[in-house]
């Protein structure tokens, strides 16, 4: 079996580079109070981080797409007040610093929102340490689905034998496996 040097690495965002759990959680439960809707912290942490915005507000019985779409703006809206709760994972960030000092390309790929990714990313003030970003909206097929992460070896010319992911929820680890790619589990 022929040997592959790792080229790329991909890093899923949200609970993986940084800690944004809280930060989410008090958009959400911020932006669907002011729209009439009741949810704890503790509701949104258990049964629904992790989602995609459309499907969270579907499962949260809001049946309008109009509605859903009003509170997904708000909660982008509202998302920097909470920046302060916002915590980089700084031993992976400085092995991914290190990295890209010795030739490599670093990614983040995420199915969050890319105004909340950058917007969040500006806050920490590491955008000049990506070489590239994709979001949910860049592919058609979200995580669970390998989609995200192919686009991103594609763009860079990269095999899943030259690539390292990084990812976090059970979602973004089986899409991670189908990518063909090796990857670590991250706990924050």
């Amino acid at each position: 079996m022929e040997n592959s040097e790792i080229r790329l690495i991909l890093l899923d965002f949200d609970g993986t580079l940084a800690d944004t759990r809280r930060a989410n959680t008090l958009a959400y439960v911020a932006a669907l109070g002011e729209a009439g809707y009741s949810l704890t912290e503790e509701e949104y942490a258990a049964h629904y981080f992790g989602m995609r915005c459309n499907e969270f507000l579907t499962r949260l019985g809001i049946a309008d797409p109009a509605e859903r779409e009003r509170i997904r703006l708000r909660k982008i809206a509202l998302y920097p007040a909470f920046f302060d709760s916002v915590r980089l994972n700084v031993p992976l960030w400085e092995f991914c610093r290190q990295f890209r000092a010795d030739g490599g390309r670093v990614w983040v790929v995420s199915t969050g929102s890319r105004d909340n990714i950058d917007n969040v990313i500006a806050h920490l003030g590491i955008g000049g340490g990506l070489d590239g970003i994709l979001s949910g909206a860049d592919v058609e097929h979200p995580k669970p689905a390998p989609d995200c992460f192919r686009e991103a070896m594609r763009r860079e010319g990269c095999t899943p034998r030259e690539t390292l992911i990084f990812e976090d929820s059970p979602i973004g680890i089986e899409a991670a496996r189908r990518s063909g790619a090796s990857y670590f589990v991250v706990k924050l």
